[in-house]
């Protein structure tokens, strides 16, 4: 399949030729001899492209620190959250002012406490589709679950005080199945009553870059990147593409 792709691509490279209509052609010898940044129109063969499979083209970015870094599997989710399992969600957290919480034990061999607050607005609980709820014990499989009735889904854990984020390697929150992520160079995480503030506007959207602000979290940005390898013949040159 890679052979026929490059293939095809090579035969694009070649009869493909878009912008700069009005340029002529140029060696990329001499493109590599000149100084950036200038405009240029080139006939070239695709030589090689990274990387071979389309979704390792998706990487998350952060723009406060520039840092690129690959997109975490559902296995690392999972363990994580089996590892914040082993704690029973602490009662005394249960049922304040901006949530109401539901608590329950699984009915198989670990017996699992699982724990779900839901964000109240006015005092009142919203539609399941206008929904934030914060989740305590769950499996990935059981926060899918909750995903495709609820609009968003945040893995927590509770501490002697507050309820907490979960380590930034999973996301910060699961919203209409896109998982967001925060960069844990540059993002300090607050305690979860933070999204009180949210909670008591006229109309909470949970949009998740007001939310990741408000938790502290420097939001990273899904992004896709490519390298492609061009030959005319008098040269190679690289070319990268990088877009949100």
């Amino acid at each position: 399949d890679h052979e026929l792709d490059l293939e095809r691509c090579q035969q694009l490279s070649v009869t493909v030729l878009t912008d700069h209509q009005d340029l002529s052609n140029t060696d990329l010898k001499t493109i590599l001899n000149s100084t950036a940044p200038q405009q240029y129109r080139i006939r070239a063969k695709l030589r090689t492209y990274k990387p071979q499979k389309l979704y390792q083209s998706v990487k998350l970015h952060c723009s406060k620190c520039n840092s690129l870094s690959e997109v975490p599997d559902g296995d690392n989710f999972d363990l994580i959250l089996q590892g914040s399992a082993i704690t029973a969600p602490n009662l005394e957290l249960h049922n304040t002012s901006w949530y109401d919480s539901v608590m329950w034990t699984t009915q198989d061999q670990k017996q699992r406490k699982i724990a779900i607050h839901f964000v109240k607005h006015d005092e009142m609980l919203q539609q399941p589709e206008d929904t934030l709820l914060m989740i305590e014990g769950g499996t990935l499989k059981e926060i899918w679950k909750l995903t495709k009735r609820f609009k968003c889904v945040i893995p927590v854990r509770s501490t002697n005080n507050d309820l907490e984020l979960l380590d930034l390697s999973v996301p910060f929150l699961v919203q209409e199945g896109t998982k967001y992520y925060g960069c844990k160079q540059c993002s300090s995480p607050k305690p979860m009553k933070s999204l009180s503030s949210i909670a008591a506007k006229q109309q909470p959207s949970w949009e998740p870059t007001e939310m990741a602000q408000v938790l502290g979290i420097e939001p990273l940005q899904y992004v896709f990147i490519m390298k492609f390898t061009l030959v005319d013949g008098t040269g190679a040159l690289n070319a990268y593409l990088f877009d949100y």
